[in-house]
């Protein structure tokens, strides 16, 4: 991947920052910032990208920090080195915050991860939901309207109980450290038969819940797993491997802010080693609760979180057409190349391996604590 072809289309009037791995002398991941083609060190301004995200005005901080060049982005896509950028943070997801998402959600539930009988469901689906889910506001007494409705046609679902009721999905899509960065390897499970990645907007938030910028990240998904139950979510959203977020993360300033972010449209390719070739595109405008209301949702009164948190905002294209059996739906195979993209955002592009064969993280809290206090930053 050229260096250059992941940043945002006006990355000359962009603040971005992530994460290096530095290899020699005392190993362990560096806080940086983009300057033209190379990776400055913020080391000195922030340890931990947690510390960078609760400064009084991050992107003025970072804009006007003066660190060493570390390396070329060139040098560290070609060495695998750049990272998802984020380190302490939780790592957090919405779920059914798109109709698409909604309507897809139920298909498994009814299937019961059974990819031979989504076609079908699909199309049963769609006649019973109509246009009514589309731009419907959760919560209001329109959307208890449609509930009604849908009760009384037998098509009630949880997952729709999320789309349009009162109360967000909210879950932990991974543990803090465990997200893989653009280049690297995203893991799906090899019993697996039917899953997709979930290219979404990522806001970075700090501890006094703060939103101060946005990245990519890819909610890597087995729809077969979630589909036999919602109980088994944790094991189709959290495995090695199975997150990936960057490539950096852009912070808010006087050119780019969260209305940027609502009005984001935002690309997937996936490219396989047998010709499939898949293209999508997907608007944020569509989206069924703001930004706003989802991080409320996630942080307040009954809510803490002392270290930030990332919230991927929720999957907005979901591919389900054949990839080789007809009604088999769309599944990875091994080297996919998976590229999303946005345009004030990059491009995250990572391949597809097996979850047991994804490169195993074992760098993690413990292992950061100390590098940073054999480099005296504690």
């Amino acid at each position: 991947m050229a260096e250059l072809s992941l940043l945002p289309e006006d990355s000359d009037d962009a603040i971005l920052v992530g994460r290096l791995w530095i290899g020699t002398e005392i190993e362990g991941p560096r806080v940086v910032k983009v300057c033209g083609s190379s990776l400055v060190d913020l080391s000195m301004l922030a340890p931990t990208m947690s510390d960078l995200c609760d400064l009084p005005d991050p992107a003025a901080v970072v804009q006007s920090f003066k660190g060493p060049e570390l390396c070329s982005l060139e040098e560290a896509l070609a060495c695998g080195s750049l990272l998802a950028p984020c380190d302490l943070q939780a790592i957090k997801a919405c779920g059914v915050t798109f109709a698409i998402s909604a309507i897809e959600r139920v298909v498994e539930e009814r299937a019961q991860g059974d990819a031979k009988k989504a076609l079908n469901l699909r199309g049963d689906l769609a006649d019973a939901l109509g246009t009514g889910i589309d731009g419907l506001k959760p919560g209001t007494p329109d959307a208890d309207r449609l509930k009604s409705a849908l009760i009384e046609k037998g098509v009630w679902s949880q997952y729709l109980e999320v789309a349009i009721g009162p109360d967000p999905e909210i879950f932990t899509k991974a543990q803090p450290m465990s997200a893989v960065g653009c280049g690297a390897a995203i893991g799906v499970r090899p019993d697996s038969k039917w899953n997709n990645p979930e290219p979404e907007i990522v806001l970075a938030i700090s501890s006094s819940g703060t939103i101060i910028g946005a990245t990519l990240g890819n909610d890597v998904n087995l729809r077969d797993f979630e589909g036999r139950s919602a109980l088994l979510l944790g094991t189709a959203k959290d495995n090695n491997a199975s997150c990936a977020i960057g490539p950096f993360i852009r912070l808010f300033d006087n050119r780019f802010s969260i209305e940027n972010i609502r009005s984001a449209i935002v690309d997937l390719s996936i490219k396989g080693s047998e010709g499939f070739d898949y293209t999508g595109s997907c608007a944020m405008s569509d989206i069924s609760r703001t930004p706003e209301a989802l991080v409320s949702a996630v942080f307040g009164e009954h809510h803490d979180y002392p270290d930030g948190f990332m919230l991927f905002l929720g999957t907005m294209c979901i591919p389900v057409e054949d990839r080789s059996e007809r009604g088999m739906g769309f599944a990875h195979r091994e080297g996919d190349l998976v590229r999303i993209h946005s345009a004030r955002l990059g491009t995250l592009e990572n391949f597809v391996t097996a979850t047991n064969r994804a490169p195993r993280w074992q760098f993690g809290a413990r292992a950061l604590m100390k590098s940073l206090s054999a480099r005296r930053l504690l």
